[in-house]
């Protein structure tokens, strides 16, 4: 899963729009940032099978992103640094680290058996990937609903609906070149999060651009 996950970005602004949207675009990734960093030096690492269908990623040893423990922990990091570093109000940082579990819980959605329930313990995944169809549907659906409620909440602020529309159009744009890129063009994993990084990264840099209004610090009258 790639653009599903942003769709709990998207509801989390809707629901918290004090908390930054380059945040929550940051956090609904931050799992697969901390994963591309550590595959990348070899201190996770799977690999690439061509002939799986829906995705070709085999996790083989994650437990520092892709395990239970290791989901909370990320959490409770970017919920402290929301607000000990940003300074957002507690209901912002609360949304943040709520995003950032949710890549765990759509994870375990579309994953095969691969998220360790604990280090070294059963490993989980409802296999949505097997059916490549279901699960583009899944992922376009969310994202659709998500957008919506995320549009309603600028108009209701009196803000312009455009931007959710533009962001939209964005990931699944970058959804259709992932697909049509052949598992063949990363045929690791270290090369794989080579190429994630930089989208995230400029994910995160337009969603700046796209959210119009500074959240509250920690010091507002609104905290």
């Amino acid at each position: 899963m790639f653009a599903g996950h942003y769709a709990a970005a998207f509801a989390a602004k809707a629901v918290e729009p004090r908390a930054p949207l380059w945040t929550l675009i940051a956090g609904a990734q931050l799992v697969d940032i901390g994963w591309a960093a550590l595959v990348m030096t070899g201190i996770e690492h799977g690999r690439i099978d061509p002939t799986l269908p829906g995705s070709a990623l085999v996790l083989e040893h994650m437990p520092f992103t892709h395990s239970l423990p290791a989901a909370i922990a990320w959490s409770l990091a970017a919920a402290l640094l929301a607000r000990y570093a940003l300074r957002l109000v507690w209901p912002a940082a609360i949304a943040i680290a709520a995003v950032v579990f949710s890549h765990w819980l759509l994870d375990l959605i579309v994953h095969r058996p691969d998220l360790e329930l604990y280090p070294q313990g059963p490993k989980l995944g409802f296999a949505l990937w097997d059916l490549e169809v279901a699960e583009q549907a899944v992922e376009i659906g969310l994202i659709a609903i998500a957008g919506i409620f995320w549009s309603a909440q600028r108009t209701r602020a009196g803000q312009k609906a455009w931007p959710a529309a533009a962001f939209i159009g964005l990931l699944v744009a970058v959804q259709i070149i992932a697909l049509l890129m052949p598992a063949e063009a990363s045929n690791n994993l270290a090369e794989s999060g080579a190429m994630a990084l930089p989208t995230y990264l400029v994910l995160a840099i337009v969603a700046i651009f796209l959210d119009g209004k500074a959240a509250p610090r920690a010091n507002s009258p609104q905290a």
